[in-house]
């Protein structure tokens, strides 16, 4: 393996505070990777981290951010040597000292206008707490904005720079001063705005407990979580919250899992039940085997996958960092044809001309656009996540949102998946119904069939003794059914195909009658006996969820063209369950190829196609689809990592919710977009009659800035 291979395989990933915008992210990522020892570098700007590829130190990453003044700590501590302990314990500052610079130069503008009140515009001594102030509050600005110019770099920083070094040669010193304060302000609102969206899924890091009350050796003790093993039995009290995944070997309790699947119901737990990390036990005290390390539980993923999808780039975001990258110098094209254009051809005063060039500077800068698309991706997929949704990038949640049809696999998804006993008669009075229950119970208990755990379930739930039964000759009869000796008679159990093909087997129309109502109701029925009558037939249906006619009614009112039903069971069953549930098209007797032919037909069709599955089964066709939807993704490895779009839990309510999400930041995204070209717009035409100002130019930024942000946050209060 060669060293730049071995580089690439040593990947670290640190927290950065103190990024201001997408633009000084990128700086940052560009700096990074000219350090010595790294291969690559990738940052993630929603969720303000940076993954290195190769070794470099945190002082050195921090000289990288030096631009912006960031700080920098290991997301793993134990990952990195010779941590900087200092950064690693981040300092809450009280806001004045925190923001001093800014409050000091504000200071020193209040005292330039008194002294312009008192002794005029022109006085030096005006002009010099003005050019202070400048100094003071731009410094940081100006050092980017200097290095930017040195290498032909034009950002935000580079417009600003250029703009307040003209106000003050000019001579518009108090202009240049707020201009400079008003830009200062406009950063802190950006990154408070930011860190708020962040904060909707930095918040579930809180919510598993750091120690945990573990049996160890016959005792008790308090164990912090890195020092649990896998197999430690922890004790979790009735009100305290459970700080690892596990499986319950004791104890019975309701608890409340809303952090985790967004249900706000708690759930029934009794041992062999799994409980995860960050889950409230309501009721009894409960004895829990670990069966995760703190960092693979469920809600460790959910933090890990949701901050991977906040860096993931949306088309939106896409189109918006291409149009900025062209955009800024357009821009500074602009400003300079304006301030050189009117003095030259129709003879105007450049001072005047000037000004408004530098106006156009400001009022040009894309704070409001840059910031547009991010804050809004961050917040929406924040939101989904504290709602038991977990949606893999922005790019999925834009799709979600221009969906036209959806497809559904049946068993698992708008069923339970837990088939159950509905009927069972017997044919003729041979036997008492609890004597043939005993036989053909002992009989599905040696079968591996789905159908077979309802059978011996109903027979555990009736108190029918059935395990000491001997059963000879026990075997499956592949596709068809099973069957076995008991007491030197052989008994078969399976489909009334089976029996039919039984040349002795007495099968009159009735009987064919009364099977196929069973199955018109959607219910598999089988039929029990010998080779010469059949003894009783029982009827197994897996129930369909409560909520899923619900959930189709909501999903046409919101303009889903055309909902599918996908199984793999026979013709009568799915129409019926179809039908119950209210779907428009209903396809049975699928294999997974079919399944997936069928996706793949659906998509050339309405070109927006979302497939919803349990996550595991039916993979090709949840790859297929626009967007692949997992039920259940809690507890299930499989499905976290293969979904484009995880139901925490199995609640298919969260789908509407998902969609009215979706719809939501597409379009506060487009209102942004739209609104923060606008204003731009409007305030370049202001030139024309010679309107335009610093201070409004600066202003039109600025609250484009803070409407955006503010229309952006919106997005975290999105409910059901």
């Amino acid at each position: 393996m060669n060293e730049v291979t071995e580089a690439l395989e040593r990947k670290t990933v640190y927290r950065v505070e103190g990024f201001s915008c997408a633009n000084c992210a990128g700086k940052f990522e560009r700096n990074v990777k000219q350090l010595p020892g790294v291969q690559d570098a990738r940052v993630n700007f929603g969720a303000s981290k940076i993954s290195v590829y190769g070794s470099t130190t945190i002082e050195d990453l921090e000289k990288a951010g030096a631009f912006e003044n960031l700080k920098v700590t290991p997301e793993n501590p134990v990952q990195v040597q010779g941590t900087n302990q200092a950064a690693e314990k981040e300092a809450k500052e009280p806001i004045y000292k925190k923001h001093s610079t800014l409050l000091f130069a504000s200071l020193l503008i209040v005292f330039g206008y008194v002294s312009q009140f008192v002794n005029g515009e022109d006085n030096l001594v005006t002009s010099l707490l003005f050019a202070a102030a400048i100094v003071i509050g731009g410094f940081s600005l100006f050092k980017v904005g200097f290095q930017n110019l040195s290498h032909l770099e034009f950002d935000m920083k580079t417009l600003m720079t250029v703009a307040v070094i003209g106000a003050a040669i000019i001579g518009e010193w108090a202009e240049g001063a707020i201009v400079v304060i008003l830009f200062a302000i406009s950063e802190a609102l950006e990154r408070f705005s930011m860190d708020r969206a962040r904060q909707s899924i930095r918040s579930l890091m809180d919510i598993a407990p750091k120690e945990a009350l573990v049996r160890r050796n016959g005792q008790e003790l308090m164990v912090h979580v890195d020092q649990i093993a896998v197999g430690d039995i922890m004790i979790v009290k009735p009100g305290q919250k459970i700080a690892m995944d596990g499986i319950v070997v004791k104890g019975y309790s309701a608890v409340n899992q809303a952090a985790i699947t967004g249900e706000s119901v708690p759930v029934e737990k009794t041992a062999g039940n799994e409980v995860f990390a960050g889950t409230l036990n309501e009721e009894g005290l409960l004895e829990v085997k670990v069966t995760k390390l703190v960092d693979d539980t469920t809600i460790a993923k959910i933090i890990h996958l949701v901050e991977e999808a906040q860096g993931e780039r949306a088309p939106s975001q896409a189109f918006v960092d291409k149009f900025a990258k062209y955009y800024t110098p357009a821009i500074m094209a602009i400003a300079a044809l304006v301030a050189v254009i009117p003095p030259l051809l129709i003879n105007g005063s450049w001072q005047t001309w000037v000004y408004q060039g530098l106006a156009v500077l400001v009022v040009g800068c894309p704070c409001a656009l840059v910031i547009s698309t991010p804050i809004s991706i961050v917040s929406a997929i924040g939101n989904a996540a504290k709602n038991g949704v977990l949606i893999k990038g922005g790019i999925y949640l834009e799709q979600m949102g221009i969906i036209k049809a959806m497809a559904f696999d049946k068993t698992g998804t708008l069923t339970k998946g837990v088939p159950v006993v509905t009927d069972f008669k017997i044919i003729n009075n041979k036997m008492s119904e609890n004597q043939l229950f005993t036989l053909i119970a002992a009989l599905e208990k040696r079968s591996g069939h789905p159908l077979a755990s309802a059978i011996v379930k109903k027979a555990e739930e009736a108190n029918i003794s059935f395990a000491d039964v001997m059963v000879e000759d026990f075997t499956s009869i592949t596709g068809k059914g099973i069957q076995g000796t008991i007491n030197s008679t052989t008994y078969y159990i399976g489909s009334p195909q089976l029996f039919e093909e039984f040349q002795t087997t007495v099968f009159d129309k009735s009987l064919q009658q009364q099977i196929q109502e069973l199955q018109q109701q959607g219910k598999t029925v089988m039929a029990a006996g010998t080779k010469e009558e059949i003894l009783a037939f029982l009827a197994v249906a897996d129930e369909v969820r409560e909520e899923s006619k619900e959930v189709m009614e909501k999903l046409h009112q919101m303009g889903i063209e055309q909902t599918v039903m996908l199984s793999g069971d026979n013709k009568s069953t799915s129409n019926a369950i179809g039908k119950n549930v209210g779907v428009t098209e209903i396809q049975a007797e699928l294999l997974p190829e079919d399944k997936l032919t069928f996706i793949q037909n659906l998509r050339s069709e309405y070109k927006h196609v979302a497939m919803v599955g349990d996550g595991v089964n039916d993979a090709p066709a949840l790859a297929a689809s626009t967007v692949g939807i997992a039920m259940g993704g809690a507890g299930t490895d499989t499905a976290l990592e293969t979904a484009d779009v995880a139901l925490m839990g199995d609640d298919l309510k969260k789908l509407p919710f998902t969609i009215k999400l979706s719809r939501k930041a597409l379009n506060i995204i487009k209102q942004n977009i739209m609104f923060s070209i606008s204003i731009k717009v409007l305030a370049l035409l202001l030139v024309v009659p010679n309107w335009l100002t610093l201070w409004i130019a600066v202003l039109a930024d600025m609250g484009a800035t803070i409407l955006v942000t503010l229309n952006s946050l919106r997005l975290l209060r999105v409910r059901e």
